[in-house]
């Protein structure tokens, strides 16, 4: 029997089932018995929260049933998409309680698990993983979409390292996935939420100011619609329009892209028109009659709906100028373009009543994706390569560009005619020797632009050239010129490997791979495949080999020599050892470790720390170490950028440190100010210190613009509280406009 609260809780999820799933009858027995067995798997199971786990599927099911509604075996498998990982019952029991679909979507969900859990190492297997989870099913990935979300939502409760690692994974991974599956409202929630734990300092200023010009904001966008209205209601359409602000990890990239200030940037705002009408043509009318009334920027207007992007986005974009002189983004489309750019793969669903889980769009980015880990898997693409690669399918800025004959090839911003040929043939990219832009011949690495027609230039002697793959942006010209070089290469070793042999024969000398695998490494050259590449390009290399083969002094001093580099990796080796010992010894007490006197841990002796150089922390600020491999642990501020990289490639060298007794110690603090460049104003802050706090002054440096001066203090404090009363005295100067924290 459910008690009152969980019964309460199982009939508002089959409600918003009921509302949202396009399906016409709801199975409510499954979402009911998938919402018991769950309960009663998680029932001893708690959150980092302290709440019941069970809360944590039941909200990725309601997510779904909400926001991206596709099916009930959907909603109950989100209900069970832990139980195998988290609990003792496996994939037969949900098999024979559920049937094969349910089973199969909870395992694909369950595969999906971890994939930075070694950043390095397994990323690649685990994107492959991934991939073919995502692609046995496409309900797996929304369920994983639900699934992080929810974890953002509560990601106060985890610990700094996971928070950001889990926070910059969303960030690299998901928010662009969903991008791809047109999840438009959920790839901006993941994204604001990730970047709110990546950049707290920067997504609060963001939010703030925001937040201030809210009500600026409001009366604005209400003066800008109305006329808008009016204008719509005359000729008799039927509509929605309404104003809201951009995003703030949007508006974030906006910031840094443009190099510019909040307030300089022009587009914060945007105008939806939504049209209840099945006609997209309506949507042509309605621009022409906005036109009229604002002025439109020509070179802003984009038209989605005759070339749609490859989620499936449509959508005419312009940009209207206010009578107050703002630029202002309207959109404009029909009620199903609008649901489709929202919850995409699932509005495909609701609109296409026969839909099967992926429409041709989506299939042929699939192809895509596929093809990027077959190539991956075949030319030995490195883990960094394949992100890469794998990013830029997901999350790209699209350009639609022309053959002469009118086909349309859509490629991501940045591509070059390389690109272009490829995306025609691979042959073509093989052969080209140049390209005409718009008539005009134009540099191979130039990037193309919107609306360009491109004639390819071929000749059937060409080839590949190695600087291609720098300048070329798509995964298929990378991966065809990737895969021509590769194939090349063995060539080379296959020529490489006849002269050697021949010269073997004619000394009579015979030598297996081992052998030549271990003399190799004591000639300091490269693995068997590499000398045989470079043999092939230049006799010589392969020559000194076969003199040392017949030459017994040669012999001798390679082993010598071999062996004097042996003894000095064992002592480095030795080095290592003792490295990772400190790490262990470090990391054994799980409770912060505390800070003491002369650069030693309170708790351990022989843990020696010093203070990281690009932060300068002093006692007051929120702190964490970091094991080296030679400085024992650095002290880095916890919102130090050097920190939030290294949490994110080796969190396993990352301690958790309190501040002890620092009694006697000096701590470097910076403090930057700006003020009125007058005479005596520099003597007259010196001064105040000197009387004021009796600190010394380890540098200065001051320079003047116009009548204004800008000055770098470097301090020797006791700790935050003083630095910060010093910059609070400084501050009160009636001449200085601004003191602050300086970090160097």
């Amino acid at each position: 029997m459910l008690s009152n609260y969980n019964k309460k809780k199982l009939d508002e999820l089959i409600t918003h089932s009921k509302i949202n799933l396009s399906a016409k009858k709801v199975n409510e027995k499954l979402i009911a018995n998938a919402f018991r067995f769950a309960l009663d798997a998680h029932k001893n199971e708690k959150r980092e929260s302290g709440e019941p786990y069970i809360t944590h599927p039941y909200e990725v099911a309601l997510i779904l049933a909400r926001e991206i509604p596709i099916d009930d075996i959907t909603i109950a498998a989100a209900l069970l998409h832990d139980v195998v990982e988290d609990t003792k019952f496996s994939k037969k029991d949900l098999q024979a309680e559920f049937g094969d679909t349910v089973a199969e979507i909870v395992d694909g969900a369950t595969q999906i698990e971890g994939i930075f859990e070694n950043y390095e190492m397994k990323q690649v297997e685990s994107y492959k993983k991934m991939l073919l989870s995502m692609t046995s099913d496409l309900r797996v990935m929304l369920i994983k979409f639900a699934d992080r979300l929810h974890n953002l939502r509560t990601l106060e409760f985890l610990s700094n390292t996971r928070q950001l690692r889990m926070a910059q994974e969303t960030i690299d991974i998901y928010a662009p996935l969903a991008h791809r599956f047109g999840l438009s409202k959920l790839k901006t929630e993941l994204e604001d939420l990730s970047f709110k734990y990546i950049n707290r300092k920067a997504y609060d200023e963001i939010a703030n100011k925001i937040k201030d010009k809210r009500h600026e904001r409001d009366k604005f966008i209400k003066r800008f619609i109305e006329p808008l209205k009016e204008g719509l209601i005359k000729e008799h359409f039927k509509f929605e329009i309404y104003g809201r602000a951009k995003h703030i990890y949007s508006i974030y990239n906006k910031i840094h892209n443009r190099e510019v200030e909040f307030d300089q940037i022009y587009d914060l705002f945007a105008v939806r028109i939504i049209l209840d009408t099945h006609n997209k043509f309506d949507c042509f009318a309605a621009y022409g009659i906005v036109s009229q009334i604002y002025v439109p920027v020509p070179e802003r207007f984009k038209n989605y709906i005759s070339m749609p992007k490859q989620n499936g986005y449509r959508s005419i974009h312009t940009a209207l100028m206010s009578k107050e002189g703002r630029l202002v983004e309207v959109q404009i489309r029909t009620r199903e373009m609008h649901e489709i750019a929202e919850k995409g793969i699932a509005a495909h669903w609701k609109y296409k009543e026969n839909l099967a889980l992926s429409d041709q769009k989506i299939d042929e980015w699939m192809k895509a994706i596929r093809e990027t880990f077959e190539n991956a898997a075949k030319e030995d693409m490195t883990s960094k390569q394949l992100i890469e690669n794998f990013k830029l399918e997901l999350y790209q800025n699209e350009i639609y560009c022309f053959t002469p004959n009118g086909d349309l090839k859509i490629l991501p911003k940045g591509a070059t005619p390389i690109d272009f040929a490829f995306e025609i043939h691979t042959e073509v990219g093989m052969k080209c020797i140049g390209a005409k832009v718009n008539g005009k011949i134009l540099p191979l690495d130039t990037p193309l632009k919107s609306g360009s027609q491109i004639e390819i230039i071929t000749s059937k002697t060409q080839k590949p050239k190695r600087d291609w793959e720098k300048f070329v942006v798509t995964p298929k010209a990378k991966g065809d010129i990737r895969k021509y070089f590769n194939s090349e290469k063995r060539k080379l070793i296959a020529d490489g490997r006849e002269y050697f042999d021949k010269k073997l024969k004619k000394i009579k000398v015979h030598i297996n791979d081992d052998e030549l695998r271990k003399l190799l490494h004591k000639m300091k050259l490269k693995d068997e495949q590499h000398f045989f590449a470079e043999a092939a390009k230049d006799n010589k290399i392969a020559d000194e080999v076969i003199e040392v083969l017949s030459d017994k002094n040669k012999m001798q001093e390679i082993e010598q020599a071999a062996a004097d580099r042996e003894s000095a990796l064992e002592s480095e080796h030795k080095k290592t050892h003792d490295f990772n010992k400190y790490l262990k010894e470090a990391q054994a007490d799980k409770k912060k470790l505390s800070l003491g006197n002369k650069g030693s841990l309170a708790n351990i002796s022989g843990l020696k720390y010093d203070f990281a150089k690009c932060c300068n922390p002093i006692p007051g600020d929120d702190v964490i170490g970091y094991v080296t491999q030679t400085e024992g642990i650095k002290i880095h501020r916890k919102n130090c950028n050097n920190i939030i990289n290294l949490y994110l490639l080796e969190p396993e060298r990352i301690l958790e440190i309190n501040w002890g007794k620092m009694e006697g110690d000096e701590f470097t603090g910076g403090i930057k100010i700006i003020g009125a460049d007058k005479p005596g104003i520099l003597n007259e802050i010196t001064e105040t210190l000197s009387k004021s706090f009796r600190i010394n002054i380890k540098s200065l440096n001051i320079y003047s613009k116009g009548s204004m001066f800008e000055c770098t203090l470097i301090l020797s404090v006791e700790n935050l509280k003083q630095l910060n009363n010093v910059i609070e005295k400084i501050n009160n100067h009636k001449d200085v406009f601004s003191a602050t924290r300086f970090f160097g």
